[in-house]
């Protein structure tokens, strides 16, 4: 039990307090960001628990996530479970535009997007009074201790679906037992990614019987949706020049794949890079370190088409990565080259691809481990690296071919996995 008696400890009490103090600061550092975005005013008004949309009829189940890679995780799931449960409406809850963007292009039927309240009281009052959640179910470490504590005092069942906790987090918790323990008993169910992550949270305090480990949820996603008017018209432009693609770049990335561009260059002088940068508004950094490598460009947000001179075609838009992906069979994933965890490799495994990474993919850690081992993914540490395995796969197709084939069956595993997931759901919060 929690603090022995359920009750909230000295240290949520002050965080609600501290909270409550920064409110208002919080809320116009919030809506500055979400002008900056030319988020709606109506919109903005969501961080302080005003719906924008009416509340449907029935059963409703709730999903937050954080950003990006957490809402489109979820997708599939709630596709699934609608099926399942013809009856039921859903939310889907992001605190960033870009991740509500991209959930209204493949929001599932008889799903609403909408921002989270900000965690203090009066938002999370509003937010729970109009949309009176029959469930919710955070994802990966959304943990909004406030919103979950008032959630659960009012009867909503909860599942962290997804758990992953980093080593510092968890240190962090291990040194506040008791508010770990008060915070973990709202929850009825924990998902997570891995054996590691079930240990920590009932070393924190979390009940053995409500933690099972699992399997990372982005490796269920569906597939990346492909735009076959502007694939057809993308082919068009690149004929039959040879092609590769870095995708999901990050800062300090783009340096090493340039670098090995311009060496393929040397064997393959027409070879074509398309680069997608994970995030659209570094264009102007890409487009400098570009200029820096002395390579010729067109920008797909300037309606730039590629010409036979083009030697990177930078793909600086949102929600057209399931197309690029249906280009080329050889990627390379970002967000590896550097400590940042790495990016979903099922994406590109699911439209065919083989693909290859850097050694910095630790939140994908359970996903690439039998990609690599498989042969379906290759790990690089170098701009040298880069360039050896993607003329491998340029040179010979029997090995590009053999490649694809191993991360398709690695992909191919995942599907009953999700199906254990609904079966847990809906048996620990009771929603058939």
């Amino acid at each position: 039990m929690p603090n022995q008696n359920g009750r909230p400890t000295l240290l949520y009490r002050l965080y609600c307090g501290l909270t409550t103090i920064a409110a208002p600061l919080a809320w116009r550092t919030v809506r500055n960001k979400l002008q900056a975005a030319d988020v709606p005013t109506e919109r903005q008004q969501e961080r302080l628990g005003h719906a924008s949309l009416p509340r449907p009829d029935g059963r409703l189940i709730w999903f937050h996530a954080a950003s990006v890679g957490e809402s489109l995780s979820v997708l599939s799931l709630i596709n699934r479970l609608g099926e399942r449960l013809p009856d039921a409406e859903f939310l889907i809850t992001s605190g960033t535009p870009t991740s509500a963007a991209l959930i209204e292009r493949r929001i599932p039927p008889r799903t609403r997007h909408q921002y989270p309240p900000l965690d203090t009281a009066g938002p999370v009052q509003r937010f729970l009074d109009h949309w009176k959640p029959g469930a919710g179910v955070f994802v990966e470490s959304e943990i909004w201790p406030r919103l979950i504590v008032e959630s659960a005092r009012r009867g909503v069942p909860l599942a962290l679906l997804n758990a992953r906790l980093s080593d510092k987090s968890v240190a962090g918790w291990k040194k506040r037992p008791e508010t770990a323990r008060f915070i973990l008993d709202n929850f009825n169910l924990f998902l997570t990614q891995n054996d590691k992550t079930a240990t920590n949270l009932t070393t924190m305090g979390a009940r053995p019987e409500r933690v099972q480990p699992g399997t990372n949820l982005k490796a269920m996603s569906d597939p990346l949706p492909v735009d076959t008017a502007v694939l057809e018209d993308i082919r068009t432009q690149i004929a039959d020049r040879p092609v590769w693609i870095a995708s999901s770049t990050h800062a300090g990335e783009e340096e090493t794949v340039l670098a090995a561009h311009r060496q393929l260059l040397e064997r393959w002088p027409d070879l074509l890079l398309l680069l997608i940068p994970r995030h659209p508004d570094r264009r102007g950094d890409v487009a400098a370190l570009l200029r820096k490598a002395d390579l010729t460009s067109a920008f797909r947000s300037e309606g730039k088409a590629i010409t036979e001179n083009t030697q990177a075609y930078v793909a600086d838009t949102l929600g057209e990565t399931g197309t690029w992906y249906a280009l080329c069979p050889i990627v390379f994933l970002g967000g590896s080259l550097k400590e940042i965890g790495g990016h979903n490799p099922f994406e590109p495994a699911q439209a065919g691809a083989a693909v290859i990474t850097g050694p910095g993919y630790f939140n994908f850690a359970e996903t690439f481990a039998p990609l690599v081992a498989s042969g379906g993914a290759v790990e690089v540490q170098s701009a040298q690296d880069l360039t050896t395995a993607i003329a491998c796969w340029l040179s010979d197709d029997t090995a590009l071919t053999k490649a694809r084939e191993a991360a398709n069956a690695c992909v191919s595993t995942q599907k009953d996995a999700l199906n254990t997931v609904i079966d847990t759901l809906c048996d620990k919060l009771d929603l058939e």
